[in-house]
């Protein structure tokens, strides 16, 4: 979240004390501001006050942080490397595009990819549970998978290579100790 100084600028020394109190909400960034512009203004603060206000924007800073773990880094760059195999059999299923139908739903799915492996690269840990649900519906696309296989092996091939990435990501997610998230 951002915040504008000329917005606190207009504040009232009373109302920038609360960006300053303890306990208070507020993003580093806007405890910052507030401090530089009560100091600007003439408030003086001794060295207590700047230590606990120094203190406070550190704390806050500390819990805006979202702790990425590297698995979420990783099974990230396993989903979007599963998106561009998704691509590459885009077009080495010349069904997928002769009908508009096929082009809408390989873009759908695509995108679905791609938004998974944004949320885990962000770090979200909630998202690892709709791929598993993802990853269990797929099961019933094994045996068209395996038709693929048969029929025009390379795009077998790729669709085996995807899945095995999701799942390996699967699997890193899932292996994120609760301390980490």
């Amino acid at each position: 979240m951002s915040v504008k100084k000329s917005a606190l600028e207009k504040l009232s020394d009373k109302e920038l004390e609360k960006y300053i109190a303890e306990g208070n909400k507020f993003v580093p960034e806007a405890n910052i501001y507030a401090y530089e512009i009560l100091k600007h203004r003439g408030r003086s603060f001794n060295e207590l006050e700047t230590k606990r206000i120094l203190c406070l924007i550190e704390e806050n800073s500390k819990i805006n942080e979202i702790d990425i773990h590297q698995n979420h880094k990783k099974a990230a760059a396993l989903i979007y490397s599963s998106a561009g195999f998704g691509v590459l059999n885009i077009f080495l299923d010349s069904d997928t595009l002769n009908s508009s139908f096929g082009i809408v739903v390989g873009v759908i799915t695509l995108s679905i990819i791609i938004a998974i492996g944004y949320l885990v690269d962000k770090g979200n840990d909630w998202i690892k549970y709709v791929l598993l649900v993802l990853m269990i519906l797929g099961i019933i696309s094994l045996p068209i998978i395996l038709m693929n296989l048969i029929l025009n092996p390379l795009v077998g091939v790729v669709n085996i290579t995807q899945t095995i990435l999701q799942i390996y990501a699967l699997v890193l997610l899932f292996k994120i100790p609760k301390s980490n998230k």
